[in-house]
Order: structure tokens, then C-alpha cells, then sequence
């Protein structure tokens, strides 16, 4: 049973590797086995980033490129290939979030997040599935979110583009399906991370909101994605494709609790 989770002899190309939830599932596709292949646009972040990785003895490379440049992204890929080799696992995580009123968004901004948190997810995919396609096997896992099933203020263009990529993951399934190649996603619900450390405060209203909204009745840890990633990366979802498995603490599962209910 062990060995349907074992990642030893996998390449993993984790895109916005070098920060946050990208480092905590790059992390555990390591532990599991798999050479890391790392790609950002920021050097220092990805400077520090592979200083943590090797810190830690896992194999890791890193790559500078924008996932949404077609042509850029096509010789990086065979770059890739060159000197690493084959692309065993696809992780696409790289995205960005602009918070606006729909009403007011610049529509510059708008075709942005489709561009990276679509688009780059796209152009990944096709790239990395010409050789998956060659070698009958592979697994693509798509970083959705829980915007890819519900609506938000002010993130019009980030549920948009997530709600579009749950979608692109269940197409590339039905079309690679039969080359052996797995589309899966993963929808984080709310993390702690760097980024929400400031409302993560006791008392902040934000915090208290998304306390009483999860079941759980807490904000997830970074490793809490771990098992669901290298589940998805594995031999053990070898029949799982075209799923979206969200990772919330249950928000999904329910529609709250009322005020006065412990």
C-alpha cells in the first residue's frame, strides 16, 4: 500500500514553487520522493525558496520564466526536459488575486487573473501533455479554489478565472483520459499563511467569520494539502479523474451554523 503513494523516480514541476501554499505542496511531493522542478518569476523568492528546499535534503531545481508566455514557457519546458528529464507531474499552482468591485475593475486587470490563473494553467498543460501523451502516462493537478464554486465580493475576476479552471480540468480529463493521464484538482478553503497573518488575529471580524464558517473551527495548516497533493500525484489516483477535491475544513459541505448555535 505504501508504494502507491511513493514519488521516488518523479520529476514534479510545481509552478509558484518558491512561496506559500505552493512551497507547503512542492514540500510534500519531496518527502514523498519526487525531484522538485520549481518555477517563479522573482529571483531573490526563488533564490530563498531553493535555500529551503536543499536545506531540508530534497532535490530541487529552479526556473525563472512567465508560465504565460507561450513561446517562453515552450523553451523552458524543453529546457526542462534537457536537463532534468521527463515531466512526470504537473502541478499548476502560479496564480494571483486582484480585489476590486466588479463595478469599478479595470478590465486591464480583469484579462490579467484569466491570463495567469487560466490561461497559465493552459499553456502548462498543453506543453508538459505532448510528452505525457508519448510516454501513456502523467498527472496534471490544477490549483483551484473554492471561488471555483462560489462568489465573493470584490473577486469577480479570480472566481471567474478559478470556476473556469475546474472546468478545463474536467475537458483535459475527458481528452487525455485515455492516454493515462490524470486532470485533478485540488480547492483550498482558508489557509494560514503569511498573507492572512494579519486577519488571523482573535477578535479580527474576518477571522472570527471564517472560524464560525468552517466546520472545522479552524484556518488550515499549509501541510493539511499534503496527503490530498501526493494522493493526486500518485499511482493511488489511477482511476480518479476530472475531480476537484477541496481541502476546507467542510465550508462546502454546509450552509453555516446559526449565531446562537455552538
Amino acid at each position: 500500500m505504501i508504494e502507491l503513494f511513493n514519488l521516488s523516480g518523479k520529476n514534479a514541476l510545481i509552478t509558484g514553487g518558491t512561496h506559500g501554499l505552493g512551497m507547503a505542496m512542492a514540500e510534500a511531493l519531496a518527502q514523498a520522493g519526487a525531484l522538485l522542478i520549481i518555477t517563479g518569476t522573482t529571483p531573490s523568492k526563488m533564490e530563498e525558496a531553493l535555500n529551503y528546499y536543499h536545506s531540508k535534503g530534497y532535490n530541487a531545481k529552479g526556473y525563472l520564466f512567465d508560465v504565460t508566455n507561450e513561446e517562453n514557457a515552450a523553451r523552458f519546458v524543453e529546457l526542462i526536459t534537457q536537463e532534468v528529464g521527463n515531466i512526470h507531474i504537473l502541478v499548476n499552482n502560479a496564480g494571483i488575486i486582484k480585489r476590486e468591485p466588479a463595478i469599478s475593475m479595470p478590465v486591464s486587470d480583469f484579462r490579467k487573473v484569466i491570463d495567469v490563473d487560466l490561461v497559465g494553467p493552459f499553456i502548462m498543460s498543453q506543453l508538459v501533455a505532448k510528452q505525457m501523451i508519448e510516454r501513456r502516462e502523467g498527472k496534471i493537478i490544477n490549483i483551484c479554489s473554492m471561488m471555483s464554486e462560489l462568489g465573493r465580493n470584490t473577486v469577480s475576476a479570480y472566481a471567474a478565472a478559478k470556476g473556469g479552471l475546474k472546468m478545463l480540468t474536467k475537458n483535459l480529463a475527458t481528452e487525455w483520459a485515455k492516454y493515462n493521464i490524470q486532470v485533478n484538482g485540488v480547492g483550498p478553503g482558508y489557509f494560514a499563511t503569511s498573507q492572512t497573518e494579519p486577519l488571523r488575529v482573535d477578535g479580527h471580524p474576518f477571522n472570527d467569520f471564517i472560524i464560525s464558517r468552517t466546520p472545522a473551527g479552524r484556518w488550515g495548516n499549509p501541510e493539511d494539502l499534503g496527503g490530498t497533493i501526493v494522493f493526486l500525484a500518485s499511482k493511488a489516483s489511477d482511476f480518479v479523474n476530472g475531480q476537484i477535491i477541496y481541502v476546507d475544513g467542510g465550508i462546502l459541505a454546509t450552509i453555516g451554523k446559526p449565531n446562537n448555535e455552538e
